[in-house]
């Protein structure tokens, strides 16, 4: 199996040979190779704004339920798990083709969905061939870290660089309150043994990961009443694993979750400061959709990409 050569920290000697005149990102940075190249892995605001993203809609599967995610498909919404369409693998790197004409700025492909990464084979089969097609770009990976840690080699080995996983928490009884459910090889698990086995997945994954050379950034939603005083745990854990960076999402009140509360600014400023003890917090998440295309925040071409596509009416599997 050859990896992907790994996103390691930036060196003094690594400085010395820019060429005159170009800007070093802010030290702070632990991975400055990807500020100004990987919008959600950028702390500035002028690196998260000088590049684009493409993510793809490949994964049509789930297997835990988030009391706060319906995925669904549709043309309306700003939210992780929705898109307008499942692409069909064979037809990924068209689509990346597709993407770069419409946004020459694109630096990286990502695939978050809609349904989990890892759930099915989908995602991988995508890199490859799109790594294969297009060496130059980032790929970039989301998961909810269930199937991380024993597909950790094929992920490395599909050319991605970057993984993000989401974890809200490292408390068992606080995670049975967000995901109840997981289906891990095909076993339905519930409550404590389901989130046993998922933290301990999302741990043993960010450290196989970061041992093949990859850079592991870690998605936590802010969930107030629940794990909002838990943020610093759940970085000081992840941290201890391996992990660079956290994103500090504010819950999107919805599905299970519609009665709870949205986070405050001081409550989100509050939990910043805490995982900031122990981690590089990123700052700039614009909860993109499964299938945006362009600079997060300012520019979007998923319309112009998937015009053709007409909205899909389907349901999620989550198993």
């Amino acid at each position: 199996m050859t990896l992907v050569p790994p996103l390691r920290p930036e060196s003094a000697d690594d400085n010395a040979r820019r060429c005159p005149g170009q800007r070093r990102p802010e030290a702070s940075s632990p991975f400055p190779q990807l500020e100004g190249r990987h919008p959600c892995f950028s702390l500035t605001a002028e690196g998260h704004a000088s590049s684009g993203r493409l993510h793809l809609p490949v994964s049509p599967a789930c297997n835990i339920t988030c009391r706060f995610c319906r995925r669904d498909f549709n043309r309306d919404e700003w939210r992780p798990g929705v898109a307008r369409g499942l692409v069909a693998v064979d037809q990924a790197v068209d689509v990346v083709r597709r993407a770069l004409d419409l946004c020459p700025t694109i630096s990286v492909v990502g695939i978050a969905g809609p349904g989990d990464t890892l759930c099915t084979d989908h995602a991988l089969r995508a890199f490859a061939l799109i790594h294969a097609a297009f060496p130059d770009l980032i790929n970039c990976l989301s998961t909810n870290g269930l199937l991380l840690a024993e597909k950790a080699e094929p992920v490395i080995a599909a050319g991605v660089g970057t993984v993000t996983v989401t974890v809200n928490a490292v408390d068992p009884a606080l995670q049975a309150e967000i995901s109840p459910t997981i289906t891990y090889h095909g076993r339905r698990l519930t409550g404590l043994p389901a989130a046993e086995r998922l933290i301990a997945n999302q741990i043993a994954g960010i450290r196989r990961i970061v041992a093949l050379g990859g850079v592991v950034k870690v998605n936590t939603v802010l969930i107030p009443g629940l794990n909002d005083r838990h943020v610093e745990t759940v970085a000081r854990t992840v941290a201890a694993a391996g992990a660079s960076m956290i994103n500090l999402i504010p819950l999107l009140p919805g599905h299970e979750f519609a009665d709870r509360p949205a986070p405050t600014a001081a409550q989100q400023a509050r939990a910043q400061a805490e995982a900031a003890r122990h981690l590089t917090v990123f700052s700039h998440c614009s909860r993109c959709r499964a299938d945006a295309c362009g600079i997060p925040g300012l520019t979007d071409y998923a319309d112009a990409l998937y015009a053709a596509r007409p909205a899909q009416d389907s349901t999620f599997s989550h198993g």
